[in-house]
Order: C-alpha cells, then structure tokens, then sequence
C-alpha cells in the first residue's frame, strides 16, 4: 500500500482528487493545504507527496523544503509535483528541491497515478509535456540574490528595508533592482514583481 499526501490549495479540487484517487486498490490518500502540510508530513508519514507548485499564502511560491523533516526521526517522501509549463520558476524551485515526479495539470488524471506508482519506486516521472517549461526554466535570467531582492520589493519593503534585511548597502539594492528590471525586460519595479510572478519566479 503507497500513502499518498496530496497537497492542493484549492479545496474543491484537492477533495475531488482525494476522492478519486481513493478508489486505487494499492493508494491509501490523506490530503490538506499547503498551510498543514508539515504536520500532515509527520503524522501521515507518506511515502509520496503528491504536491500542487502553488500556494496562496507565499506569493505562489511553495514551501517545498517543509515537505520533508530533518532530525533523530526524519521523514523523507517522494516528492511528485502538480505543476505547469507555464510557470517555469515553479518547475526550477521543484527541481531544486529534488522532486522526482512532475505531472502536467492539463494533463490525463491519469498520468497522476502512474506519477505516484513511478515515484514511489523511487524512478523519475515526468510529463512530455512539461519540456518546454523545463526549458523556459533553465533560462530563469535572475541570481537568488537578485531572487531575494525582488521578493522584499514583492512585499512592499522599501530600499532601506531591503538593505537592511540582506545586510546590504542603499547603492547595492538600487544596483541589484537596476539590472532586475533590465533582465526581465521589465518598465519598471512594479513591472519587474508582475513579470516574475507570472513566470512562477516569485
């Protein structure tokens, strides 16, 4: 038997997806938002998390890392993510986080089961379709640095509250938000936010 944590914002669609996975004989499925995800980690202890790459409450950005737990007892699932060539960032930060299964959202359901069976032997499983967005992914123009910047900016912090959450001077944020906005092709801050947002970036 694989338990399966599938992980989703989206009530309607998590509950309908829980539902319908349940019905595989080898599949026991627990599901919750990204918000409970942790504490359904160690209680559950999944052998596959099955994860949706967005996540309302951190700008679209899923905590990935909190899917799995360190220390004397750690709990280390297969990580399958439910993601979208459109957003190239998210498959990047999926791929940073050691993620062995990607499964195209616009795909068959089906592609999600054989995702989960195909992880859970610990094999790789990805969706032909997902190439391009792989490839948009590995040409992600901005440094985590640059990254870090833009996320402070994406909250609202000033130049002096960047610089002083990254130990940084006034002229180096300035400098850092300057070529931002030049490699994203972006007018301006705003411009840049929404542009990286958008690409999964942020």
């Amino acid at each position: 038997m694989i338990r399966v944590l599938l992980v989703h914002d989206a009530c309607l669609v998590r509950s309908v997806l829980a539902e319908w996975l349940r019905g595989e004989p080898d599949l026991r499925v627990y599901d919750t938002p990204w918000r409970g995800a942790p504490g359904h980690v160690r209680s559950v202890r999944p052998d596959v998390c099955a994860a949706d790459l967005e996540c309302v409450d951190t700008y679209g950005i899923p905590p990935l890392g909190e899917l799995r737990t360190h220390g004397p007892d750690p709990v280390r699932p297969s990580l399958l993510v439910l993601a979208a060539a459109s957003r190239p960032g998210l498959l990047k930060r999926a791929v940073e986080a050691e993620a062995l299964g990607y499964v195209d959202k616009e795909g068959s359901p089906q592609n999600l089961v054989t995702g989960i069976r195909r992880v859970a032997e610990g094999k790789r499983f990805v969706d032909d379709s997902l190439g391009f967005g792989f490839l948009k992914a590995a040409q992600m123009p901005l440094t985590h640095r640059e990254l870090s910047v833009l996320s402070l900016a994406a909250e609202g912090a000033s130049i002096a509250e960047i610089a002083g959450s990254l130990h940084l001077s006034h002229g180096t944020v300035r400098n850092y938000m300057a070529a931002i906005t030049r490699k994203t092709g972006a007018r301006n801050r705003i411009d840049a936010i929404r542009i990286s947002q958008g690409e999964g970036w942020l």
